[in-house]
């Protein structure tokens, strides 16, 4: 099946404001007959729900956090990219939608990503006025640092906490539209199902966390902001909590899921330590503005610094290499993320890591603190610096810091269209939950600004569209769906408490995680990805028989929320091998170690896997279907990527 991604006709630059004027619109009387379900309330989230509640919507706001603000868009630390050029230094829309385009290995679609970068200019001029305390300079003018994948200055940032700000930017904004009584806010509540009629979404249904209660919710459309599926690696940068529930059930229910096996993997991450561990921490790439990357030059240093035999101040500068640097001269270590990772794995995997587990490399910051002073640095970086040294009792403004590769983002999710809609009418994905932007890499402080964008600034528009289509009529919660959906949900619920095995859900989690970083990681192959395959359909079949779910359904069950979290975990992962493993070709974070270049650079295929892949669930431990959305490069030539 080819899919209809609904670009409009005509220019690049006009496409989205002439595809705004063609749009249907809904008047402000017949707006307020209209339900909107919003489920989960990061940045996408609370901006889409403070947003459709302004503009006079009746919304239903789910997380299954005690608040909207714990929402993990609080992790993302280094800033947010806007095209203002404030920095005079060559920026613009065109170049910021080119270095997204290019940055995502060519495997995005144009019409999209010219959008995000049009829209990114008003999403700093949003935030200022929510209050959003972005770093200025001497002047008064708001600062602008680097992010890898570009040559110019272009991101904005609060210190090390630009997500929490931001979130806290449309955290206030929601708080307005639920104290005006235009969004009803439920907390501690948890999607398990969507609910289709004829078709169309026009529900969900919850569980409530503190007492098991089963709930239907009626809407006119629902609204999936339910972030990235990282933590089908069991470790990684994102919150424990992080799930796929929301995005797997809704495509079982028939939403395509996209790119699947595209995932980013951040270079700067504190080591993981040993098997104690059940999550790790993200060092943010601003700190590649100032900090230099290296590894010893011989194995056989390398192996004196894990000794404990020299100190890493003792090396001297010509046993030092800098291989970003080296490697890459007109980016150095503002390089992308999959091109840093995959370096500092090379790195490793030649014997010449750090630390007492060898699998680190550094990330120096004495050059910097000898040019700018101790005090710029802690400026700039301070609390980045603290969370380290909280975390590794090592002071990074004596000594380098250590850092390796993990499991971060991920640039596959639901497909959408241009208008952010499933291919269920009625469903809408926004943010990393959706695919639609970042192709086979995000480059860094892009995932703020598409969350940003699609719900204060895309999905307004586009929701319209589909509401005046349909018109105001009440919703029928009498139609049999919502009551066999809700049944649906609750024999689950009842078949994951009868498990009374002898292995804990979180043993599942941990052994899923290490099939999928082993083979479907940094590096893929074709062999190992069909192990993997066959190991998780074991591991899969096992849980089944001999988890151990504790507890009941009526109370606060952490126990039988992780069960079913990592029950869809256990289906994604064997997705995620089937979407790698159809993709014979390396791009982006996608790196198929048979499709490389000879310098050991990522190789496309274009002519054969210049499409989105979009997956169509069959049932259950039956093969999924893809289809293939064509991606038309008019404006961009596709050429080798390189950063040298």
């Amino acid at each position: 099946m080819s899919l209809d991604a609904k670009i409009p006709k005509g220019p690049l630059a006009e496409k989205w404001s002439t595809h705004k004027f063609n749009l249907k619109l809904v008047n402000p009387a017949n707006k307020r007959k209209y339900d909107v379900i919003v489920v989960g309330t990061g940045l996408a989230g609370a901006s889409a729900a403070a947003s459709l509640a302004e503009l006079g919507y009746n919304v239903k706001a789910f997380c299954f956090q005690d608040s909207p603000r714990r929402a993990h868009s609080i992790a993302a630390q280094g800033g947010i990219n806007a095209a203002k050029n404030y920095q005079n230094d060559g920026d613009s829309v065109y170049r910021l939608f080119y270095d997204t385009i290019k940055g995502g290995d060519y495997r995005a679609r144009e019409g999209n990503v010219y959008r995000l970068a049009e829209v990114s200019v008003n999403i700093i001029d949003q935030c200022v006025g929510q209050g959003v305390p972005f770093a200025r300079e001497y002047g008064g003018l708001l600062d602008n640092r680097s992010f890898g994948g570009s040559q110019v200055s272009r991101t904005f940032y609060a210190r090390g906490q630009t997500g929490q700000q931001l979130l806290l930017g449309a955290y206030s904004a929601l708080n307005r539209q639920i104290n005006a009584g235009k969004v009803k806010m439920y907390t501690r509540t948890e999607m398990l199902d969507v609910v289709v009629v004829d078709g169309k979404a026009q529900g969900i249904i919850t569980r409530n966390l503190e007492n098991g209660k089963v709930e239907t919710h009626s809407g006119h459309a629902v609204l999936l902001c339910t972030g990235g599926y990282g933590n089908v690696f069991y470790l990684s940068t994102n919150a424990m909590g992080c799930n796929v529930t929301a995005a797997w059930r809704a495509h079982k229910r028939g939403a395509f899921f996209a790119n699947p096996c595209y995932t980013q993997i951040h270079p700067t991450c504190i080591p993981v330590t040993g098997d104690h561990q059940s999550k790790l921490t993200l060092m943010s790439e601003s700190l590649r503005n100032d900090g230099r990357v290296w590894a010893p030059k011989t194995v056989e240093l390398a192996q004196k610094l894990r000794k404990g035999e020299l100190k890493v101040t003792d090396l001297k500068e010509e046993d030092r290499d800098y291989f970003l640097e080296r490697k890459y001269p007109s980016f150095g270590n503002l390089v992308p993320r999959d091109v840093a990772s995959r370096n500092g794995k090379e790195m490793v995997d030649e014997g010449r890591g750090v630390g007492a587990t060898g699998v680190a490399v550094f990330l120096d910051f004495a050059e910097a603190i000898a040019r700018l002073g101790e005090d710029a640095v802690r400026a700039k970086y301070g609390n980045l610096f603290d969370m380290y040294y909280q975390i590794t009792d090592e002071n990074p403004y004596k000594q380098p810091m250590r850092i390796y590769p993990a499991v971060h983002y991920t640039m596959g999710g639901l497909w959408v269209d241009y208008n952010l809609s499933t291919n269920i009418p009625g469903l809408y994905c926004l943010g990393e939950a959706n695919f639609s932007d970042h192709g086979a890499n995000r480059l860094g402080a892009s995932a703020l600004m598409q969350g940003l964008a699609d719900g204060y600034f895309v999905i307004p528009y586009t929701l319209g569209d589909y509401l005046a289509t349909i018109g105001p009529k009440p919703i029928d919660t009498k139609n049999p769906a919502f009551e066999q959906t809700k049944k649906d949900v609750e024999a689950r619920i009842e078949k994951l408490l009868a498990l009374r095995g002898n292995k804990t859900v979180d043993e599942y989690h941990r052994e899923l995680g290490h099939i999928m970083w082993e083979y479907c990681g940094m590096a893929r192959n074709e062999d190992g990805l069909k192990k993997a395959k066959g190991l998780i359909q074991t591991l899969r079949a096992d849980f089944w028989k001999n988890a151990i779910v504790l507890g009941d359904n009526e109370e606060l069950n952490q126990s039988l929320e992780k069960a079913g979290r990592v029950a869809d975990f256990l289906e994604l992962g064997e997705l995620m091998v089937d979407d790698a493993l159809m993709r014979k070709e390396s791009c982006g974070g996608h790196f198929r170690v048979e499709s490389q270049t000879p310098e050991g650079e990522a190789l496309r295929d274009d002519e054969h896997f210049a499409f989105v892949a979009a997956w169509e669930y069959k049932g259950d431990n039956q093969p999924e279907v893809l289809n293939k959305e064509v991606l038309e490069f008019e404006n961009v030539h596709l050429t080798q990527r390189s950063y040298k």
